[in-house]
């Protein structure tokens, strides 16, 4: 199975190429990867498939196709470098899949989160603390709106939830199409389709993970 790593000071990252969502943190390569397939039935699950569909059972069937330098996001906690193999183009269909694959990821979430209510969240970790549910849904609403800038979309005045991902999956089609230019008004590179469609997804999945863990 393909994967890439995004290795920064303090953190390394590992990303399943085509599954996304499916990328989980920690301090080395190695155990980034050890993690990546620890979190193999979790994904599987939050994606609809049997984890044997998943493929690999050992670090060993993992092919790095690709080694980025992270940075300050990747050591905060979060993947946050484009790989290249992102910026190729893609085809409608592969785009139609992993929009599919993304929308089970927020799906997935959205149950967590609905079936979280009510109920108390322990900690997040050991030294304690954490968000509340409510902060914690409208921390990936906000960042969720993040991403549809980062491809060239705007959200409407006051979207929620349901509207800024409509707005998103429209922005991704424009982008993958050529249609949003690949800089932006202020210099910078927007994301291109592919990655966007990554963080989204494995963002949604991270914070209905955490959720599901901190449950008491």
């Amino acid at each position: 199975m393909r994967v890439y790593l995004e290795v920064g000071a303090k953190k390394t990252f590992a990303s399943a190429v085509d599954w996304p969502g499916w990328s989980r943190g920690a301090k080395a390569e190695d155990e980034a990867l050890d993690s990546l397939l620890a979190y193999a039935g979790r994904y599987a699950a939050a994606i609809g498939v049997s984890a044997s569909k998943l493929g690999p059972r050992s670090r060993a069937n993992f092919e790095v196709v690709e080694r980025l330098k992270g940075n300050a996001t990747t050591d905060f906690g979060a993947p946050g470098a484009v790989p290249e193999l992102d910026r190729e183009p893609i085809s409608a269909a592969r785009l139609e899949e992993m929009a599919a694959l993304l929308g089970a990821c927020w799906k997935t979430f959205d149950v967590v989160a609905a079936a979280a209510r009510g109920k108390e969240l322990g900690p997040s970790g050991p030294r304690g603390g954490g968000r509340t549910l409510d902060k914690t849904v409208d921390h990936v609403i906000e960042a969720q709106a993040g991403y549809l800038a980062a491809i060239g979309g705007k959200p409407g005045a006051g979207a929620r939830w349901a509207a800024i991902k409509r707005d998103f999956e429209t922005a991704l089609a424009a982008r993958a199409r050529g249609e949003v230019a690949d800089v932006g008004p202020r210099g910078g590179r927007r994301w291109p389709a592919p990655y966007a469609i990554r963080r989204s997804a494995w963002h949604a999945l991270d914070h209905a993970w955490e959720i599901a863990d901190r449950l008491v």
